[in-house]
């Protein structure tokens, strides 16, 4: 016999199993071997974590009791697949354009992008998944009681009871998930890890039940007639005795559903899909698979009823009857492969609902907070994301830990599976409009959702707790406040349906009168009329028009700064780079295209879904994005919407030229702010350098009062010239601060520009000579008459003139003065033949205190301010002109100053 030390050591160690395969696929992924982990056969196999322990078990119990009511569970599944074609494509293709992440996304994502409903979707799963946890932990905990009949005997794991082993199982399921199904926050980078394992479990499971189920056809018994034999000896009628009755209709109904809308499936079936074909596969791979799982449930429901003893659980069958012919082998595979169809739903299940927990409670709750969130450095939101899902899978697993907890005593459990199937089934309404009705409005989905799951909590969840709590019972039997018409199991005096029947009559019907009637009633707005297009003609939409979008007015760094939080630095910065979108300050007028933020909102959306991406992205600027084909094609069916579309338009307009002011007057301050800590900077390092000389130089000649002459003249004379450049440094300061301040007195008046020039050239001509450098001047015009002050424009050449001397160290120097009318412009080039600037001076050329840096080691570092340029560019500026650095004649740098004529200016 088996004992509890080993039994629960061999479930650890299958537990390490799975941790190993896990692993071993992840790496494998990493290094790109993942071929057979995205092949068809290990899709297919995935899928099958719809084939739960209650399927393992509990089809066998279902069997006994109620005949080939168990089919219906398969059934409806089988169909989905059969046709996959119809529905499970359109929705995988949806699901892959729009970046979907689990089926509150989705239907998020077509109604509006409403976060609301994503809320209420999320929260009914976690209300309707919990249950179905706890009869996972059930099953575990049962199965380990069962197989393990050797209680006591010195064993040191005999003594744990059901809560202990199911907390074990929750534990140990939960580290898993964290483990392999929170590394990052891309769904489309699939779980593969994950997916491998649950692959694993479903052939453990799938071989596991047909041995079991030959052993005992025709190892125990002699074929299918013998045990249909000894069942009808046993007095057991094998008959249906209502076949196709209301009961297997609605089981038909909710597994056809639940196939779709249980948040595992939806994942591992559409989510986790990384090529429609594999759907055609799956069509035919993934019935074949269940029906391989039916086969011999019958057959060993009859045989267990006809030859275990009375009062024998029917449920476990499947382990008692290898137990009952000496087959412990037998029966500990048996063990893990319910043990496997169990685990297997927790992690996917608690995975899924992760997901949808992070994306739309958790990150919308953080966003509304304020802007502190995208704050928190590179891949600050994914690092948010993955640490709220984590907590989530524990949560999760503990709240069906505490439902196992609070009904462990009762029987539940037992029909747990359907009250679960009956609870996502509401979703099932809203996402068949969403797919197929372009009419279907958001108020609609919620409030059928909404009315839905409260009927089916009031008819089917709340009376699973009359076992334990005998106030739920009296209200069970009698109403609330003594009302019979709102008996939960007898609603408005409908009495004698199956409790099953009821529940899911009740609540699909008010579920679908709510969707119809709020839909037929309500307007939608634009982006609901968009998306509705999106997805129900997701086959004949033009996807590049889909891109095409009206957008805001956010800049290029500002987007980015988003995409970096959600996808780290190297996947945003891919993302820009592959689109050609330049980033920092020469990017702040680059308009960012329609395409490329649709694109961005897919990227954020397979992270953070839907309507989270669309929130982070509105936040920063990204209005609310409109279809130009669709606005057309709206805006065609009726003059209102003409209208309506006219005004949207108009409306965006001035957004954005707003935004657009806004966002320029806020660069403006950043530049500024800049600018005056650089000043401060600057004036600080140069009023420091002379004053420091000034004062070590004084301190020796007051301390050293025996110095030679000679020596004691150098000092002097080196204080006189660090006190002329601490002068100089003030007076350009001055000058400086008056031109940007608009202070001192400007001569502006009609000036001929040749005269000032030639004035500027007989300046500058003495220092030429001393440097054997030759100055030509070839005057063009005649006579330039223009606006200006004639002594402060003669300081702007005698400057560039001076600086073109002073820098030139060419072996035969030539420094060249060009001047000519041109387009209406006064045009002065000055250029030389020396070295030139290099080219990462260009753009702060005529910064403040900007002085180029010799490109040879030994070259001497130059001695002016750097102010120079900065004021002759201010004068030009204040003249309504421009100085720029430009190619030139000779091979140095030329400068070029354009001043408008006296004519063109307006009077």
């Amino acid at each position: 016999m088996l004992s509890p030390d080993f039994v629960i050591l061999t479930a650890v160690a299958y537990v390490g199993l799975l941790f190993v395969i896990a692993y071993f696929s992840d790496a494998q992924t990493r290094r790109g071997k993942a071929g057979f982990l995205r092949s068809p056969l290990v899709y297919t196999l995935s899928i099958s974590v719809y084939c739960t322990s209650w399927t393992f078990y509990g089809a066998v119990g279902t069997a006994a009791r109620d005949g080939l009511e168990f089919m219906a569970v398969y059934m409806g599944p089988t169909l989905v697949f059969v046709g996959w074609w119809f529905l499970l494509r359109k929705l995988v293709w949806v699901c892959h354009s729009q970046g979907i992440t689990s089926i509150a996304d989705l239907l998020s994502s077509r109604f509006g992008k409403s976060s609301s409903l994503a809320v209420l979707v999320t929260l009914i799963a976690m209300v309707t998944i919990t249950p179905y946890i706890a009869l996972q932990l059930k099953a575990i905990a049962t199965s380990i009681q069962t197989v393990s009949s050797a209680r006591g005997h010195g064993d040191r794991l005999a003594g744990l009871d059901d809560v202990s082993l199911a907390l074990g199982a929750a534990v140990g399921m939960a580290l898993f998930s964290i483990f392999f199904g929170t590394r990052n926050v891309d769904v489309r980078e699939q779980h593969l890890g994950v997916v491998a394992a649950i692959a694993f479990e479903a052939a453990v499971k799938l071989l596991a039940l047909i041995a079991v189920g030959l052993f005992v056809v025709f190892g125990m018994s002699g074929g299918f007639g013998d045990v249909y034999a000894r069942a009808v000896e046993a007095g057991f009628d094998i008959h249906e005795r209502e076949p196709f009755g209301s009961r297997w209709i609605a089981i038909l109904i909710l597994s056809s559903s639940a196939i779709l809308c249980l948040p595992r499936q939806f994942h591992i079936t559409v989510i986790e899909n990384s090529n429609e074909e594999h759907l055609r596969t799956a069509g035919w791979a993934f019935p074949a698979y269940l029906l391989l799982m039916s086969t011999f449930t019958l057959p060993i429901a009859y045989y267990g009823l006809a030859t275990m003893p009375a009062g024998s659980n029917p449920d476990m069958f499947v382990l008692t009857l290898p137990m009952a012919a000496g087959q412990d082998g037998l029966a500990l595979f048996a063990f893990i492969g319910g043990f496997s169809s169990a685990t297997s739903m927790i992690i996917i299940a608690s995975i899924a609902l992760s997901i949808m927990v992070s994306n739309h409670i958790v990150l919308p709750l953080a966003l509304s907070r304020g802007d502190k969130l995208v704050e928190t450095g590179e891949k600050g939101i994914a690092r948010l994301l993955l640490r709220s899902r984590r907590i989530s899978i524990a949560v999760i697993l503990l709240m069906g830990f505490l439902y196992f907890w609070l009904t462990g005593e009762s029987d539940a459990l037992a029909p747990i599976g359907l009250i679960s199937f009956a609870g996502v089934a509401q979703f099932l309404p809203a996402l068949l409009a969403a797919l197929y009705w372009r009419q279907a409005h958001v108020y609609g989905a919620l409030s059928g959702i909404l009315i839905g799951t409260a009927t089916w909590a009031w008819t089917l969840f709340l009376p699973s707790f009359t076992s334990s709590s005998p106030a739920i019972a009296s209200l069970v039997a009698n109403g609330p406040w003594g009302l019979t018409a709102l008996r939960p199991e007898a609603l408005f005096g409908m009495e004698g349906l199956d409790p099953l029947v009821h529940s899911v009559f009740w609540s699909l019907f008010f579920n679908v009168t709510a969707l119809i009637f709020v839909s037929l009633l309500a307007k939608q707005n634009i982006m609901e009329r968009v998306q509705s297009g999106v997805f129900v003609d997701i086959f004949r939409a033009d996807q590049g028009a889909q891109t095409r979008v009206i957008r805001g007015s956010a800049t290029t760094d500002e987007i980015f700064f988003v995409a970096e939080r959600v996808l780290g630095w190297h996947r945003a910065q891919t993302l820009f780079e592959a689109a050609n979108i330049p980033r920092g300050d020469h990017a702040l007028d680059v308009a960012v295209s329609s395409e490329f933020i649709a694109r961005l909102e897919r990227e954020l959306a397979s992270s953070i879904g839907a309507a989270s991406a669309h929130v982070l992205l509105t936040k920063v600027g990204a209005d609310d994005r409109i279809s130009l084909e669709e606005v057309m094609q709206i805006a065609g069916e009726t003059q209102q919407a003409i209208e309506y579309s006219h005004e949207l338009e108009e409306k965006s307009h001035k957004l954005r030229l707003t935004a657009q002011q806004l966002q320029e007057a806020n660069a403006r301050l950043h530049e500024l702010h800049r600018q005056k800590d650089d000043f401060l900077s600057q004036v600080s390092h140069e009023v420091r350098t002379p004053m420091t000389s000034i004062r070590s130089i004084s301190q020796i000649l007051l301390r050293e009062r025996d110095l030679d002459p000679d020596r004691r003249s150098r000092f002097i004379q080196t204080i006189h010239q660090e006190s002329a450049r601490l002068t100089r440094l003030l007076d350009g300061i001055l000058d400086m601060s008056a031109l940007e301040h608009g202070e001192g007195t400007w001569d502006i008046r009609p000036i001929d520009g040749e005269t000032v020039l030639a004035r500027a050239f007989i300046v500058c001509e003495a220092l030429a000579r001393q440097h054997a450098i030759a100055v030509e001047h070839h005057p063009q015009v005649p006579d330039a008459q223009i606006l200006g002050d004639p002594d402060r424009l003669c300081q702007v050449f005698i400057n560039i003139i001076a600086n073109a001397i002073a820098h030139n160290d060419a072996k035969a120097p030539v420094v060249q003065v060009l001047s000519r009318v041109e387009g209406g412009k006064y045009v002065v080039d000055i250029a030389d033949n020396g070295k030139g600037i290099s080219a990462e001076y260009h753009s702060n050329i005529f910064d403040k205190f900007m002085r180029v840096q010799p490109s040879d080691a030994g070259a001497a570092v130059p001695s002016g301010l750097g102010l120079g340029l900065n004021i002759s560019y201010t004068i030009i500026q204040k003249m309504n002109g421009r100085l720029e650095l430009v190619d030139g004649p000779l091979e140095g740098a030329c400068f070029r100053i354009t001043l408008p004529l006296s004519e063109s200016e307006p009077a």
